[in-house]
């Protein structure tokens, strides 16, 4: 045998059967997805297209909505759409953290399971049944609170407010109805499932090694989950909140079934009077023109960007997060 004869063997292997068929159906998958999504912005570009090129640059500024006159814009929607959102993350994050902490470092066995368990059905209720629940419940129960906010906080905090066009304190049960404050507690507890699922999964990955340690060197628990699971899941945490957020600057059903349009800046988060894209477009499709459906097709396109940003944003945060990246 020569050294000619003697080659090295190859390292190269060849997928099974069943490996080819789950890469391409994922390849397929995921495919599939982009082009619904690319297609999706397509169709409304090119339905939108009309009503931008009539409006302009003011599309963005304009307040009132009247397509019919050609004044109209986004900002007073997206305005309310913003405010609602942010609303929403202030109840549905704590909430969502804390859902987290229990079910991956406090509750065992089937308790576990059983809050696993409500949180997804939680996630399964449609949204019109949060909506009429709020509208016939949470709505009365919640203005006694945002008449104290407005009457002991709100000389603090100018945005907790609910005044006249004069100036004066309102204390009218009507002043404090379909508020933001209201929408947006109820999409806030919309979105606590899918966050809660993000975080708890980021934080029951933290290494054992590294608890078992902090444990082992007189931590308490708390101690503990502050030093190793909470550094550890901060990137879930941050995707958990972005997603959340790109879910509720969506929310149609529900905000449509609370807040009372109103198209102009409300900086007092507790008065009455609002709105958002979503609702907006819920609300005047079925009455709408050639021109302003055109212009609704426009508004869903600037949502659906702003969306698809804070999408991409929080699968970015959540993919770079690694083990161990934080911890102390």
């Amino acid at each position: 045998m020569t050294a000619a004869d003697i080659r090295p063997r190859s390292l190269r292997t060849r997928p099974s059967f069943a490996d080819a068929v789950f890469r391409r159906t994922a390849f397929s998958a995921g495919g599939i997805t982009v082009a619904i999504m690319l297609a999706v912005g397509l169709f409304l570009s090119l339905r939108g297209a009309q009503a931008i090129g009539a409006a302009g640059p003011s599309f963005l500024f304009e307040q009132q909505w009247s397509p019919e006159t050609k004044h109209f814009g986004i900002a007073a929607v997206l305005f309310g759409t913003v405010t609602i959102a942010i609303v929403a993350m202030c109840v549905s994050v704590p909430l969502a953290l804390g859902t987290a902490l229990l079910i991956s470092e406090i509750a065992r066995g089937r308790l576990r399971g059983l809050l696993v368990t409500l949180v997804d059905l939680m996630a399964a209720v449609p949204s019109v049944v949060f909506g009429l629940w709020g509208l016939f419940f949470l709505q009365d129960n919640i203005i006694p609170v945002s008449r104290w906010l407005s009457t002991y906080v709100g000389w603090a905090l100018p945005f907790l407010r609910v005044t006249d066009a004069q100036g004066h304190a309102l204390s009218d049960d009507s002043a404090f109805t379909s508020s933001a404050f209201i929408a947006g507690i109820i999409v806030g507890l919309m979105v606590v499932p899918t966050q809660t699922s993000v975080m708890r999964e980021a934080f029951s990955q933290a290494p054992v090694g590294e608890r078992e340690g902090a444990l082992a060197l007189g931590a308490t628990r708390w101690g503990m989950i502050r030093a190793v699971v909470l550094p550890f899941g901060r990137g879930g945490v941050i995707g958990a909140t972005m997603l959340g957020l790109g879910r509720a600057l969506g929310e149609t059903i529900a905000v449509y079934m609370i807040i009372s349009p109103l198209f102009s800046f409300n900086w007092e988060v507790l008065k009455t009077g609002g709105n958002s894209v979503s609702a907006l477009i819920a609300l005047r499709y079925g009455e709408s023109s050639q021109f302003g459906l055109s212009a609704l097709m426009a508004a869903g396109l600037a949502l659906f960007l702003i969306t698809l940003v804070i999408n991409f944003g929080a699968s970015l945060v959540v993919a770079r997060s690694r083990s161990g990246a934080q911890t102390n």
